[in-house]
């Protein structure tokens, strides 16, 4: 019955087709793992607001970023060029100089008649092509607080006592606010980059006091995970940086706990933008795309922050909510990565796809989040390595031809590489027909 009625749901969705153009109000959250509310992955995070948009729509449990840091998976997501196509593929190697004006997502909605806003954290820091948008801001002096260090609440302990208003982001989301109350005269594309929970995890006090160190539970791992891992994975795990420093300082908890402290603190900022739309004139006519760029590691395989191919550090949040398409309260467990935002985008405004965009449309899967699907989600960390994940399986090849392979029905922590396993020699040649044949050179670095 359920199938049924979301079929049916779908089949009423033909709201484009002589209708007003939708709006977008585009959320993005940056180093926001899939400790949210709807994966279930952490039962101690606490996201009501983001539970609450997930509430309204369709929210994606099998999504990945196209590549796990910051400068290359925004870079590939606006552009609609994968890391390996326009040769960005970490971060420092400057977007902008391997894609050029004119390919953005923003380019060819303003090409087609909407106004494009955006503050914070879109590209990589404040970087974008000041031709592509209609109004970008610079971000506000106060940063991450005035005087916070890197490391504050993550090495060592929360030294500063801050206020919400402190943080950038109060002031990106008050601008969006802001836009939000007006009434605009074309259909808008408002971007609000978030960059908490990114380090330093230090926000006003208040939000940790729902998460003591001492009842942080550490998620599950296990000791001398990396034993059956090829020595490229060894390298990208780097056991010898953070993870050595947190066993021996003692913070492993306290760190996962000014974590969760930061995620509320977005989770917060991210309530205060909903509050604004269902309050404002375009409540009706909005669609919201919420989305983390990459995901990020606590531990597991001895390894910290983003930066590799395991399901923690590629696995994000992605939520749409499309009035009258994508049916509420619906978790879909499709493979799906990133690049799939920009051609989804342009299917919902009734534009074409531009014929460089690298990524499927949604549109199905907002209709019919049961639908059958064939797409996989591919995720390039550096030239030449990279993860596929399909609805039950992730297979990991490096530039060296090592590789690793987990089966996620039997092993969703990824514990036990299969990959030496000529039984699942069939799965291996599945999954690697979706590696790419041709790859960009990445910027010359220093060895």
């Amino acid at each position: 019955m359920k199938r049924l009625a979301l079929v049916l749901f779908a089949l009423l969705a033909g709201r484009l087709a002589g209708e007003e153009r939708p709006n977008f109000l585009f959320i993005s959250v940056d180093d926001l793992n899939h400790w949210v509310g709807y994966t279930a992955r952490n039962p101690q995070v606490r996201t009501p607001n983001i539970d609450r948009l997930s509430s309204r729509g369709v929210s994606f449990a099998n999504a990945h970023c196209a590549a796990p840091a910051c400068e290359p998976s925004r870079a590939a997501l606006m552009s609609g060029l994968r890391p390996f196509t326009s040769g960005c593929y970490l971060n420092g190697d400057d977007w902008r100089q391997r894609i050029k004006p004119g390919l953005g997502l923003t380019h060819f909605l303003r090409e087609a008649g909407y106004r494009a806003l955006g503050r914070g954290k879109i590209y990589h820091g404040n970087s974008h092509h000041p031709s592509e948008w209609d109004l970008y801001p610079d971000n506000h002096p106060a940063g991450h607080g005035k005087g916070v260090r890197k490391y504050e609440a993550y090495f060592e302990p929360l030294e500063h006592e801050l206020e919400d208003e402190d943080i950038d982001d109060w002031h990106t989301v008050e601008w969006c606010i802001g836009q939000l109350k007006q009434e605009h005269e074309k259909p808008f594309f408002l971007a609000c980059g978030l960059h908490k929970p990114h380090l330093p995890f230090a926000v006003p006090r208040k939000y940790y006091e729902p998460f003591p160190a001492d009842s942080i539970e550490l998620p599950p791992h296990r000791r001398g995970d990396l034993a059956d891992i090829p020595p490229a994975g060894r390298r990208m795990a780097k056991p010898r940086a953070d993870h050595a420093k947190f066993l021996e300082n003692g913070r492993w908890k306290d760190a996962i706990a000014s974590y969760l402290a930061t995620v509320a603190y977005t989770d917060m900022n991210i309530g205060r933008l909903l509050d604004a739309l269902e309050a404002s004139p375009h409540a009706d006519n909005t669609i919201i795309v919420l989305w983390g760029d990459h995901g990020w590691s606590f531990g597991e395989k001895e390894h910290w922050r983003k930066f590799a191919l395991w399901e923690e550090t590629t696995r994000c949040p992605l939520i749409w909510v499309a009035p009258g398409i994508a049916p509420p309260t619906t978790v879909c467990s499709r493979p799906v990565d990133l690049m799939s935002i920009f051609p989804t985008i342009c299917e919902l405004a009734g534009i074409a796809v531009p014929a460089h965009v690298e990524g499927e449309s949604l549109v199905p899967l907002l209709k019919d989040p049961f639908a059958e699907w064939k797409g996989v989600a591919l995720t390039t960390h550096g030239r030449r390595n990279h993860a596929v994940r399909d609805q039950r399986w992730r297979y990991i090849r490096y530039a060296d031809g090592s590789e690793e392979l987990y089966d996620h029905d039997r092993d969703p922590y990824e514990w036990t590489n299969l990959a030496g396993d000529q039984r699942y020699a069939p799965t291996i040649r599945k999954l690697g027909v979706h590696l790419p044949g041709r790859e960009a050179q990445g910027p010359a670095r220093k060895r």
